[in-house]
């Protein structure tokens, strides 16, 4: 395989996700063939001339049009695109490197910079949760390779056991022939993951490991005792309400239950104040346990919800109904086939939540989903396509590093400049770097774990798809940025409170219910994100924003336009600009610099020409 073919592949859909080139109805092993057995070449497959899953099409698609790559149309775009491109990475690295000691604002973000590792340049490390990531990055692969190495030392030991007469280079002989093979696979998945997992937690969190797992079991029991028809309703309001009391009460210390359980009077330095705070400073590597286990609050509404669909099923086995090959389920099937009644237990249950790969920050995985590839090894998962998106978050990483190193936008943010000594042009690409800034620092942490996960033979959904440079509708962009709890909140949020309403409905009444159930989505999404208005106004200006591209995709219907096609594109041009404008806006609200920064930004750019 030459390079050209080599970086083809890596950077294909396939290699991303494989539930990007096979239907989520189709079984995983149409999209599990090995990347090199690829026959077709990169210009057949970007031509439209494919299907999904890579099979060559009859005839081209009706609606396809012509290629334009050699038009003039085309080579004006490129002219732009080669001047604007340089001159935006040029504005953002002159307000950062060329700023000198004299510059008015540099020293209000210079004590924000750090060493860095490229000569000549400093870092900056200023986000406070991107640097919790990068600072611990090389003890996050320490971590990564030894949990798997542990797993297989752990079924090594555990089948030998179990079998000593069996030759251990036969590894479908590994299992007693009178057990399932699927059920002690799982069974023994699961016995690992709890045992590492619990450690793992303990590590994490220290004593306060004791609160996790009593939320976790309180949970579990409303699940199981609670009548079929009340699990949903005290399943939410639980987990709202656990969610509330996590941030108000930031994770409840040991030192404030002390205080109010200890006699009035009584001297801070004896008795039980005392032994509150010490427990307290047992408190692991993340002492604020709280704010990591939001991530597992959607764990646990999954597997209550998932355990109170599978209630209502019957007794029928939907593999049986739909005569499906349990071995090689679909992504969709995996999903939404219920696990079995006896698999909804304590044990699975913990191992589910407390996952190591996914416990910090996801992708989200279903319970039913996560039960299944136990059971059965998902085919999409092979170690060369594993190899290849290890190589893409290298390359991602690499990337963030040098953005760090040469564009200070985080920095001179936080710092509250003053706005009015620099250009139009550059507040601009301040705030589109800052954009950017957020996109990366989130699309690492969730490759890392996503890529363990692979390793450990758990393929989660991949959550980011698209820059938003690369995007030019807003709902598409939602539906692909931190994708997996899109997919979580289609189906705990979205679907139940009723969709869009019936399948077809693309009237103005069931789109208004669409936004509707959107508001509801984005308010629940903003308000588990922190709670504070903050956030709370970016879940509304990002539902507000979608209401535009609503209205004119009913306005301007695609098939309307089916005689001016390149009328319909341009208008389609001039929406994705004003989406990417709104997506900037909203972010840089919700994530970087607030509504006050915001108005810095905007008055600077729609002042005059010098931006004062």
């Amino acid at each position: 395989m030459n390079i050209l073919n080599y970086a083809r592949n890596m950077y294909s859909l396939d290699t991303l996700d494989t539930r990007f080139t096979t239907s989520s109805r189709n079984p995983m092993s149409s999209g599990a063939s090995h990347i090199e057995s690829t026959k077709l070449s990169f210009r057949e497959r970007s031509s439209g001339r494919t299907n999904r899953d890579g099979t060559e099409k009859n005839k081209q698609l009706p609606e396809a049009l012509p290629s334009r790559w050699g038009t003039l149309e085309y080579y004006l775009y490129y002219l732009v695109i080669g001047t604007a491109v340089p001159l935006m990475f040029k504005a953002a690295y002159d307000i950062s490197l060329r700023c000198t000691a004299s510059h008015p604002n540099y020293t209000k973000y210079e004590h924000l910079l750090s060493a860095g590792w490229i000569p000549g340049h400093k870092v900056d490390n200023s986000d406070d949760q991107y640097s919790n990531f990068r600072d611990n990055v090389p003890y996050m692969f320490v971590l990564l390779v030894t949990h798997p190495i542990l797993r297989r030392i752990y079924e090594f030991v555990t089948c030998t056991r179990k079998n000593p007469s069996v030759p251990l280079a036969d590894s479908k002989s590994l299992y007693p022939p009178q057990a399932s093979t699927a059920d002690v696979r799982l069974s023994q998945r699961v016995n690992f993951d709890v045992y590492f997992s619990l450690l793992f937690v303990i590590a994490l969190h220290g004593i306060s490991a004791l609160k996790v797992v009593l939320i976790l079991y309180s949970n579990y029991y409303l699940a199981i005792k609670l009548p079929k028809e009340y699990i949903p309703s005290y399943t939410w309001v639980f987990n709202l309400a656990i969610l509330f009391a996590n941030e108000l009460c930031r994770g409840y210390p040991f030192a404030a239950f002390a205080s109010f359980v200890s006699p009035p009077g009584l001297q801070e330095s004896s008795g039980p104040k005392n032994w509150g705070s010490l427990l307290d400073s047992y408190g692991g590597l993340i002492p604020r346990w709280e704010i990591f286990f939001k991530i597992t609050i959607l764990r646990l509404i999954s597997f209550n919800m998932d355990f109170y669909w599978s209630a209502g099923r019957g007794g029928a086995s939907p593999l049986e109904k739909k005569q499906l090959d349990s071995m090689d389920l679909s992504d969709r099937d995996r999903v939404d086939i219920p696990a079995k009644h006896q698999d909804f237990c304590f044990r699975n249950y913990l191992a589910y939540v407390l996952y190591s790969p996914l416990y910090l920050a996801g992708p989200i995985i279903t319970f039913n989903d996560y039960i299944s590839q136990l059971r059965y090894p998902p085919k999409s998962v092979s170690s060369s396509r594993t190899l290849l998106y290890g190589i893409r978050f290298a390359i991602c990483l690499l990337t963030m590093e040098v953005m760090q190193h040469f564009i200070y936008a985080v920095a001179i943010s936080k710092a509250s400049p003053t706005w009015e000594v620099y250009t139009p042009f550059q507040l601009s690409m301040l705030g589109y770097f800052n954009l950017h800034h957020i996109w990366l620092k989130l699309l690492l942490p969730w490759r890392f774990f996503r890529l363990w996960s692979l390793i450990d033979g758990i393929d989660a959904p991949e959550n980011v798809v698209r820059c938003m440079s690369d995007n030019y509708s807003t709902l598409a962009f939602w539906r692909g940025w931190h994708r997996s709890f899109n997919r979580w909140s289609i189906r705990y949020i979205y679907i139940p409170l009723g969709g869009s309403g019936s399948p077809g409905n693309q009237s103005m009444l069931g789109k208004s219910r669409a936004i509707v159930n959107a508001l509801a989505v984005f308010t629940f999404v903003a308000i588990w994100h922190d709670i504070n208005l903050r956030l709370l106004l970016w879940g509304w200006l990002i539902t507000l924003f979608i209401l535009p591209e609503v209205i004119a995709g009913f306005i301007f219907p695609k098939k309307r336009w089916g005689n001016s096609p390149n009328a319909y594109r341009l208008i389609c041009g001039l929406g994705a600009v004003g989406n990417i404008l709104m997506m900037i806006a909203a972010n840089l609200v919700g994530f970087a610099v607030g509504i006050e920064g915001l108005q810095g930004l905007l008055e600077g750019i729609l002042g005059t020409y010098s931006g004062k």
